[in-house]
């Protein structure tokens, strides 16, 4: 697959169809469709947070918001000695971004970025891309911000595309590739704003829509 060709309505296109591009590595500008027999995702209602995470939420240490960078969300998640993000991925999510469709939640201890994950919407799914952590769980607490927000406004699908032991422990499951195509299209028939919301989530909202209030 050719950069040149690739534009953001082209992976668009192939997210609505159920596949995603990805890169061999961070010095390979050339991309490959994927499309895993077996899909991850986080079913909205089954979100799982442990008592240490519940216990981040109540102490407010860090601030967490929406597309304040999602620049620096994506920077974050490829800076690791092993990534997937080049720099056709960067500019192509880039434009999807400033086109409404990507975005990222951020994890901020004072001015500096200490966590966040990014992905794309598109009718009610939301397609989580990667995620990072500089301090201890802060990728965890992006999700748990990012599974309020989308329960708020009305999605329907979190696509995580891979389970990872580290998505698991969140709730994340496997379904097969027919019922992650089925849900894509009853997702992709209704429509979702993840920025619609009068205030952000507070840390009592996500604790109850995760049902750990407790």
């Amino acid at each position: 697959m050719n950069h040149v060709t690739l534009t953001p309505d082209l992976i668009l296109q192939a997210y609505a169809n159920g596949v995603f591009p990805m890169a061999e590595s961070r010095e390979d500008q050339s991309l490959f469709w994927v499309d895993p027999k077996e899909r991850g995702i986080i079913p909205l209602e089954g979100f799982h947070i442990s008592r240490s995470l519940a216990r981040l939420i109540r102490q407010e240490r860090y601030q967490v918001t929406l597309n304040r960078d999602f620049t620096g969300v994506m920077e974050g998640c490829a800076d690791r000695p092993e990534t997937w993000i080049n720099d056709t991925i960067f500019e192509l999510y880039g434009t999807l971004h400033e086109m409404g469709f990507g975005h990222s939640v951020e994890v901020w201890e004072g001015d500096r970025l200490v966590g966040g994950t990014y992905g794309l919407a598109l009718g009610t799914a939301f397609f989580g891309e990667s995620m990072f952590s500089r301090v201890p769980n802060a990728s965890k607490l992006a999700l748990a911000y990012l599974v309020a927000r989308l329960r708020r406004t009305g999605f329907t699908l979190f696509d995580t595309q891979f389970l990872t032991d580290h998505l698991a422990s969140l709730g994340g499951i496997e379904i097969p590739r027919v019922e992650y195509r089925a849900r894509l299209r009853d997702a992709l028939e209704k429509r979702a704003d993840i920025t619609a919301l009068d205030a952000p989530p507070s840390p009592q909202e996500v604790l109850q829509l995760s049902g750990q209030m407790s």
